[in-house]
């Protein structure tokens, strides 16, 4: 099978390459139609609809040679990308997309399709998108991490490091403190980071409806480490609402409980780990300019720091 089809790329993902990866962002983008066309005939697959892009990725609905849907995602190959196939192969489709095929030397991959146009985000009712998510991630960290991810341990040790640097351009000193006592959670737990595979990115967006299950995940950033880390892009999801429901710090808790039950967590141990992700967000912030911590994040650790100090268990 040979096809002459180009494929248009995204002006929004050509710009982001641009602004985050520089001149070699701009020749991924540049390579991309001849990569996507080579992919199309190697595998055999015939185009089927308009493709979707993230702020890295273009992923193309396709038709395999047999007729079975599948999706063609494409996306350079770095740190945070190379282990995405190795934690699907590892979930094997227990609870995320799978990995149909898979080229090591430009990060391409075939994937099983999923319903892009209805994401987790979609069901209104939130605490049962909640449920949904809860149960699949506890479902995707009960899987030990093999060798070769990236690691807590690592992470959280590189974080501490960079702390004394990163607080003195933070302007508030309130935010200077928090940083500070997030970084302390850290280093309480620093010497036990966990070996559980962990998604690292899942939130409603990142959870899409399927034939061969209701729902799955789908863009893993696959780290060997504590769940506690995972929880954090769960509890910022549609913000708005937790803001209409009134009592925000509480309504933070609600989820954070509902998480940490579902997955049979220590609720301090965990509570701890998130504010490490917390420090996370922070530190990248610093690193990209900022001088002031995000509300929404402010806001998330009071609350943990709160039920931390409390001796909290449900």
């Amino acid at each position: 099978m040979s096809t002459s089809i180009r494929i248009d790329v995204p002006e929004a993902l050509a710009a982001s390459h641009a602004r985050h990866g520089g001149a070699s962002g701009r020749a991924w983008i540049a390579a991309l139609p001849d990569l996507a066309a080579a992919f199309l005939d190697r595998w055999e697959l015939r185009p089927d609809g308009p493709g979707r892009h993230g702020m890295a990725s273009l992923v193309l609905p396709v038709t395999r040679a047999d007729g079975t849907p599948a999706a063609l995602k494409l996306q350079p190959v770095t740190d945070e990308h190379a282990t995405e196939p190795v934690g699907l192969r590892v979930w094997s489709g227990d609870g995320a997309v799978r990995l149909l095929d898979h080229d090591p030397g430009t990060g391409t991959m075939l994937l099983e399709r999923l319903d892009e146009a209805r994401p987790l985000s979609s069901v209104a009712d939130d605490t049962a998108a909640l449920e949904i998510l809860a149960g699949l991630l506890a479902r995707l960290v009960a899987v030990p991490a093999p060798d070769g991810l990236r690691r807590l341990a690592d992470i959280a040790a590189a974080m501490l490091d960079e702390v004394p640097r990163a607080v003195p351009a933070l302007a508030d000193p309130a935010d200077r403190r928090l940083v500070r006592t997030c970084a302390s959670a850290v280093a309480e737990l620093v010497g036990e980071p966990g070996d559980r595979l962990l998604h690292w990115d899942l939130h409603y967006d990142n959870v899409l409806a399927g034939d061969r299950e209701p729902w799955l995940a789908i863009d893993p950033k696959p780290l060997a480490g504590d769940p506690g880390f995972d929880l954090l892009p769960a509890l910022d999801n549609r913000w708005d609402e937790l803001v209409a429901a009134g009592d925000v710090s509480r309504a933070v808790l609600r989820r954070f409980d509902l998480l940490t039950e579902a997955l049979g967590l220590d609720r301090r141990r965990a509570a701890g780990w998130t504010l490490g992700r917390v420090l996370q967000n922070a530190l990248w912030d610093v690193e990209d300019g900022e001088t002031a911590l995000d509300p929404v994040q402010v806001t998330i650790a009071t609350a943990l720091l709160r039920h931390r100090m409390s001796g909290r268990s449900a």
